[in-house]
């Protein structure tokens, strides 16, 4: 089971190679750039450096990604044509549920049309079944909540909704501990320069 962090790294691998190929590899910058893009990604993020490099270790240890030989600057790829056995149908699938959670077949349809443009609404049910089927499912159909037309299907690279919530109950994603230690390190600047002012103002109250 992948973390949030190593999902939107996967995710915006695939994205790039195939909406931008000219690109790809991608150098971690750019793959930074495209991990907070604020469109066409739910949840937004502001990851660091940091975090996206320490996704790229994790993900290079299951052998999901590796750095490309003999580039003038490091750049990375992904494994996953292999690992998951992908065709252009369900990569392109596959993409937009890690990059934007649980969608709907019409959602899906149309946001697949940069990297695969599906001829109609049974063609993309078709490559959802094959994504869901086999031993190791990559998506499952979603039952209906109250309210809605359609059902949602959702990728499970994050283990299946009754995993992720016992992992989100149990401790917080990297991105959200990465924002924890950010807002802590300000507020004790901000402590800090609120205890040198309080020492600038008494200094100068003791001068008068």
């Amino acid at each position: 089971m992948l973390d949030a962090v190593e999902i939107r790294v996967l995710g915006c691998l695939l994205e790039k190679q195939q909406t931008t190929p000219e690109y790809y590899p991608l150098t971690v910058n750019a793959l930074v750039a495209a991990c907070n893009q604020k469109s066409n990604r739910e949840p937004v993020v502001e990851l660091t450096e940091g975090d996206v490099r320490g996704a790229l270790d994790r993900l290079r240890a299951d052998v999901f990604v590796w750095p490309v030989e003999g580039a003038r600057s490091e750049r990375w790829e992904h494994n996953l044509d292999r690992s998951w056995e992908l065709d252009p149908a369900g990569k392109a699938l596959i993409t937009v549920l890690l990059l934007r959670g649980p969608q709907t077949p019409g959602e899906l349809r149309g946001r697949c049309g940069r990297m695969h443009p599906f001829g109609g609404m049974a063609e993309v049910e078709e490559a959802l079944k094959r994504l869901a089927a086999g031993t190791e499912p990559l998506v499952a159909e979603l039952n209906r909540e109250p309210g809605q037309k359609e059902r949602r299907w959702t990728h499970l690279a994050a283990g299946t909704p009754t995993e992720r919530a016992d992992r989100a109950a149990a401790s917080p994603s990297p991105a959200s501990e990465a924002l924890a230690g950010r807002v802590a390190e300000l507020e004790e600047r901000v402590a800090e320069l609120v205890e040198q002012l309080s020492r600038l103002v008494a200094k100068l109250g003791h001068e008068e």
